[in-house]
């Protein structure tokens, strides 16, 4: 093993003791990065210099917010990726982003190994690796957690005998992860598949049962991506921060699904994504007006796939680039603008408008000025139900 390694810290417990706790464990400098997914709470800079006071070499703060909204949610957004048809990959787009800072940090610090604070039954250490080892398969990978035994009650023990400044009891009780996109707590007794969440599960959204009054948005797309709120314009991260606060306070995007792991176990995850959900909906039904029937069916199966390959850490897969090219050719007319009303955790679009839209009026309407020959329905009925036709009369003769 080099004697650098470069941490994923994130400023909690488990990767601040991690620092002594890999020095200790393999002689290795360690290297803290921590990379900004708009995942808010402590600045990053204390955040920094809490690394440094628990014994890091370096410590790197990388403002990636931008980079992740545009580059890892835009595309997720033009897949309308959610896994098991509910999870809009909240924690999965992250680790990809992260992971490129990590090996960039690994280059410039000049490390051998590459480590997070992953658990051996969790989705994230798949992630992480295969993103490593697809990036820079010269670089070693190390899971502190998983790898060198630290537990939470041995964490706990070091960073008290050592006086680390950390702040933390045995009893937290959940696991939280979230960046811009949206939320995700598990553990405690949430483990507990009966019990319903408690108030406390949820920072990022307003109880829907006590809404405020209904607010009316019009969000506007160039080739599938929100470039205007309200006829304001603004970037990916604008848009995904603008409807996070606006759909939050209506409780939108609260999921709570027990949900299929990569490593084979079933978890019970609690998610909160309410500007990603509104927009998904959103996009989703400018495709509806504005991608053709055949297109549009085949790019619910790619969007599922999408979303499976990336849920199960192969961003960089070749798979994953291939997809990607076809779902960016049917963006190429997904231009338009979508009204929606946010309310009591709901977001239900009212109103479509769109220059490249494949809604025609005159052949829609059953009033006057329809153009719609319906004299032609007769023989593609009988083209149509041919086979069928056939087939039912060929079962009727084997039957005698």
């Amino acid at each position: 093993m080099s004697d650098r390694v470069v941490l994923a810290y994130s400023g909690g417990l488990d990767t601040s003791v991690g620092i002594g706790w890999i020095g200790e464990a393999t002689g290795a400098e360690v290297i803290a990065v921590a990379v900004d997914v708009g995942q808010g709470g402590e600045n990053l800079e204390t955040i920094r210099q809490r690394a440094l006071a628990c014994g890091a070499v370096e410590a790197y703060v990388a403002d990636a917010r931008e980079e992740f909204a545009t580059e890892y949610c835009m595309p997720a957004l033009a897949a309308n990726a959610l896994y098991m048809d509910r999870y809009p990959l909240v924690s999965a787009l992250s680790r990809p982003v992260i992971v490129r800072h990590l090996v960039a940090a690994a280059r410039e610090f000049g490390a051998g190994t590459v480590a997070h604070g992953c658990t051996g039954k969790g989705n994230d250490q798949v992630r992480f690796e295969v993103s490593i080892t697809s990036l820079a398969p010269d670089l070693a990978c190390l899971a502190p957690v998983r790898d060198l035994a630290l537990t939470r009650a041995a964490a706990i023990d070091y960073a008290e005998k050592r006086n680390l400044p950390i702040e933390t009891t045995k009893s937290s009780p959940f696991s939280v992860d979230q960046n811009v996109w949206g939320r995700a707590v598990e553990t405690g007794f949430l483990e507990d598949i009966w019990n319903g969440p408690t108030k406390d599960v949820y920072t990022y959204t307003d109880d829907p049962a006590f809404p405020p009054v209904e607010d009316e948005v019009i969000l506007r797309f160039e080739r599938g991506v929100p470039v205007a709120i309200d006829g304001r314009p603004v970037t990916p991260l604008e848009a995904i921060q603008e409807m996070n606060r606006r759909a939050g306070a209506q409780g939108i995007g609260r999921i709570d699904m027990v949900e299929d792991r990569l490593v084979g176990i079933k978890s019970r995850e609690v998610y909160e994504a309410p500007g990603a959900m509104a927009l998904l909906e959103a996009h989703r039904e400018l495709e509806a007006v504005t991608v053709e029937r055949e297109l549009a069916r085949f790019k619910r199966t790619v969007g599922q796939r999408w979303a499976e390959l990336v849920y199960d850490g192969m961003w960089f897969s070749p798979l994953k680039r291939a997809l990607d090219a076809f779902i960016a050719t049917t963006q190429e007319h997904v231009g338009g603008e979508i009204r929606m009303t946010l309310h009591g955790g709901v977001a239900a679009v009212t109103g479509r408008r769109s220059s490249t839209s494949l809604y025609d009026f005159n052949l829609a309407t059953y009033d006057e000025g329809d153009t719609f020959d319906q004299s032609q329905a007769r023989g593609f009925i009988e083209l149509y139900g041919m086979q069928s036709k056939l087939a039912a009369a060929r079962e009727a003769a084997s039957r005698g």
